[in-house]
């Protein structure tokens, strides 16, 4: 089996060059070309810290640690970089409400998330900085908006951008000014010139955390957060840009203005060559949220599911495609994620590397290649694992393991797996499912066959399945 390490770097760039990529900004798929091939520069808008992740959250982290994964099996050179927003209105309610400090409240939810992320097998980003760790950026590129006319003092003390003195704006949500509508999705206040205008540096209210500032004592705006944390790491331009749907407008839109309204007038290079949203996750057919108190935790759920089952279950979705939640579906996924380990009983776990030229390897990289469709490519996994229980042939389990490993998938022994004692709704125990199959085999040494069959049945009605072999009998969760 030919590996993808034994070709040259110029055949995996060339592989790589097919990739193409829907891009929010032209609402079109783009091949993608980076702007520098000997350096990637990819930057994803991530938590903030103010309560435990939802799924909502392990979709955005999911989604982008594949595109992570599949940019750097293409052989390109990447930077990832994925921020943490530590200061925000949110985070100063939660601290008023709990009486926990600031920086208290921040690190334990960081914890919190890091925790999540790994469970779900995402891969840390090269770089997470955190928001207040670039205040010093965020003054100065105040301080360059407001030299050029596009940021004004307003009369509470809070700095401004003034929308309408920034040309381009709307070109990401295809909603122009004069199309928009104060409050809709916009913060109304009086005080600003326009009701478009958004806020960069906050003053500060009795009790808050602040910084000083040549405005006075205060605190950043969320967008500004993020336009001074890409820039300072990835640089003025850069490839990527990525977030949930919900951001595009206006989080993303205003990165665009205050990122491009700070460059010198002969730069006309675009903040960033290709924008990425992921879709939402919808509970009881409405968008997963904290603010509306429609969501469900990463932590509640992995008390009722195997986590690379989660995994599964978002990864089996393409990323922009909306994604429906319930415990069937989740238990739909186990199942079908079951499929694919069953296929792999006998095959021990362990790295090993694609078979590009094997037709399912094709299929599954041009799957990837369209877009990061992980839907296609589980597909693939599926007709891969039939043809791995048709013949069980090594060198095809090899393949399936390798190619869901770039979905971060399939790793685990598949016994293991089968076994796993997370299930729907709690269940039955491996300990207590170890002691029916004792009680059978002893009912069966007695030629107690019906009593045999009974408690065959019961472990049924409790969602086990039995397997009798040569080598004894073995079970999995249906």
């Amino acid at each position: 089996m030919r590996v993808i390490g034994a070709r040259t770097r110029r055949a995996r760039l060339e592989f790589a060059a097919m990739l193409k990529i829907y891009n929010s900004l032209s609402r079109a798929e783009e091949a993608f070309v980076p702007l520098d091939p000997a350096r990637v520069r990819m930057y994803v808008c991530g938590i903030t810290v103010y309560d435990y992740c939802h799924l909502g959250h392990a979709r955005m982290m999911i989604a982008f640690d594949i595109v992570q994964r599949w940019l750097r099996a293409r052989g390109y050179p990447l930077t990832y970089v994925r921020n943490i927003t530590d200061i925000d209105d949110k985070i100063i309610r939660r601290s008023a409400e709990t009486g926990e400090p600031v920086p208290a409240l921040t690190e334990r939810f960081i914890r919190y998330a890091d925790e999540d992320a790994a469970a779900l097998g995402v891969q840390k980003p090269d770089i997470e900085p955190r928001a207040t760790g670039h205040i010093t950026e965020m003054l100065e590129m105040i301080r360059r908006l407001e030299a050029r006319g596009i940021a004004y003092r307003g009369e509470t003390g809070d700095v401004n951008f003034s929308v309408r003195k920034f040309p381009g704006y709307g070109k990401l949500s295809g909603k122009s000014p004069e199309d928009l509508r104060a409050g809709e999705r916009v913060e109304v206040d009086t005080t600003k010139r326009d009701p478009l205008d958004f806020v960069l540096w906050k003053r500060a209210k009795e009790g808050e955390p602040f910084w000083q500032s040549p405005w006075g004592n205060g605190r950043p705006g969320w967008h500004i957060e993020c336009s001074a944390m890409s820039t300072k790491l990835l640089g003025a331009h850069f490839d990527i840009h990525g977030g949930g749907q919900d951001l595009q407008f206006p989080h993303h839109e205003n990165e665009i203005a205050q990122s491009e309204g700070v460059l010198d007038r002969s730069d006309t290079e675009p903040f960033v060559k290709y924008w990425m949203h992921n879709g939402f996750v919808q509970l009881q057919d409405e968008k997963m949220s904290k603010s509306t108190g429609n969501f469900a935790t990463i932590r509640e759920l992995l008390k009722r599911h195997d986590p690379e089952v989660l995994r599964f279950f978002v990864v089996r979705a393409h990323y922009r495609s909306p994604l429906n939640y319930s415990d069937q579906h989740l238990g739909d996924a186990r199942q079908a994620l079951a499929r694919l380990y069953t296929a792999l009983k006998g095959a021990p776990p362990g790295a090993a590397a694609p078979d590009w030229e094997e037709i399912h390897g094709q299929r599954f990289r041009e799957a990837m290649d369209n877009d990061f469709n992980t839907s296609e490519a589980v597909a693939v996994l599926f007709d891969l694992a039939n043809e791995v229980n048709r013949t069980r042939s090594t060198a095809l389990a090899r393949q399936l393991r390798a190619l869901g490993g770039h979905l971060g998938l399939l790793a685990r022994d598949s016994g293991a797996f089968l076994r796993a004692e997370v299930a729907p709704g709690g269940g039955i125990s491996d300990v207590q499912i170890a002691a029916l199959i004792a009680a059978r085999d002893e009912a069966r040494r007695a030629r107690n066959f019906r009593r045999a069959d009974e408690i065959r049945d019961e472990l049924l009605r409790k969602g086990i399945g039995l397997e009798d072999g040569p080598q004894g009998t073995s079970w999995r969760r249906n």
